[in-house]
């Protein structure tokens, strides 16, 4: 493949009921020289046609529309398609903001990022410790990023960001991706993890008009959609802490009283709640949390050793608190096993699957 320049990278630049700004942009990245910009639509409707209208005379850009609108995934979804049906030798894609955010001088080192890296997620970071940066984008970036960083094992600064360099290979993984909104760029983020993506950050400007008032992501609303891509794994530790304790607090009650010579009741009270509880646990995070595309006989091998592990520790810790605590098992095994969960989660998303 030969070198190309930043220019000839296509942009792609989802808008959705866009002001001046949009126009503005495209002039800017006009004057850079850039080549191919592709503009979508999505569905802003007949209030804002005149912006489009007037979007559609740079000779640069090409115009695509969303008859309603379907969300920002679904916008650069239908992006990645045209680039790669139309432009089946480019290395990548950058993606930008309509509002402005995004200046040319930026698009550009992003671009050259990414003919440096063409196997590489590219992010434009910005800073959010500036005194200008509104407090709803300071606050929901930091969590996102700290919440990004333990539950999908991505370290991101800027999780939010819509500044990205997408390599083509990459583009076509992400046309089947889940997630039509706001949520797919996170979705997107995740999705390096489990293919091997290198993420290189690029630091750019921090830019915020209006307060950052024009911007459609709703903190609260968009935020939920983001957060039930994690509640997956939380549903699974969760219903399957409850099934374990279930059966533990069971088989605590069938086995104390009885003669089981040498064998413990709690050792095998935790071994067979952990067994039953276990297997549930594998197939719903193979399935639904992880997703995992790897063999069953390769994962679910790994999964028993952690499990088993787990299983020992557990056991091992509660009979060594019990004696000291007294009282119902179940009550020294909860504390126990939340420290637990937290350590299995780690290892289940770096090793297991």
């Amino acid at each position: 493949m030969t070198e190309c320049k930043p220019v000839e990278i296509p942009v792609i630049i989802p808008s959705y009921e866009p002001d001046g700004k949009l126009p503005a942009l495209l002039q800017k990245l006009s004057d850079g020289g850039f080549e191919n910009i592709i503009i979508v639509d999505d569905g802003s409707g007949e209030a804002y046609k005149s912006i489009f209208d007037e979007v559609s005379v740079f000779p640069s850009v090409t115009l695509l529309h969303h008859a309603v609108n379907m969300g920002k995934g679904r916008a650069l979804k239908t992006a990645f398609d045209y680039v790669l049906c139309h432009f089946p030798d480019a290395i990548g894609a950058i993606t930008a903001d309509s509002d402005g955010q995004h200046s040319p001088e930026c698009i550009t080192a992003c671009a050259e990022a990414l003919i440096e890296n063409p196997k590489a997620l590219i992010m434009g970071c910005r800073n959010f410790d500036g005194d200008d940066v509104p407090a709803r984008s300071e606050f929901g970036n930091k969590l996102t990023r700290r919440v990004m960083k333990y539950l999908a094992g991505v370290s991101v600064s800027d999780t939010q960001t819509g500044l990205r360099g997408i390599p083509a290979d990459f583009m076509k993984s992400l046309l089947t991706l889940k997630g039509e909104r706001f949520e797919f760029e996170t979705n997107m983020l995740m999705e390096t993890k489990k293919l091997g993506i290198r993420i290189i950050e690029v630091p750019i400007k921090t830019i915020y008009i209006e307060d950052n008032r024009t911007s459609h992501f709703n903190p609260i609303k968009d935020s939920i959609r983001i957060y039930m891509t994690f509640g997956k794994f939380l549903f699974s530790s969760m219903s399957s802490s409850v099934l374990d304790l279930c059966l533990f607090s069971i088989f605590c009650a069938l086995f104390k009283s009885r003669d089981l010579h040498m064998l413990n009741y709690i050792t095998l009270s935790t071994v067979l709640a952990r067994v039953l509880s276990a297997a549930y646990n594998y197939m719903i995070n193979y399935k639904l949390v992880f997703e995992s595309r790897g063999s069953i006989l390769k994962t679910l091998s790994r999964y028993v050793l952690l499990a088993v592990c787990q299983m020992s520790l557990s056991a091992l810790l509660v009979n060594i608190i019990y004696p000291y605590i007294g009282g119902f098992e179940t009550f020294v095994k909860i504390p126990v096993d939340i420290m637990l969960f937290f350590l299995s989660y780690v290892i289940q998303r770096e090793f297991v699957y």
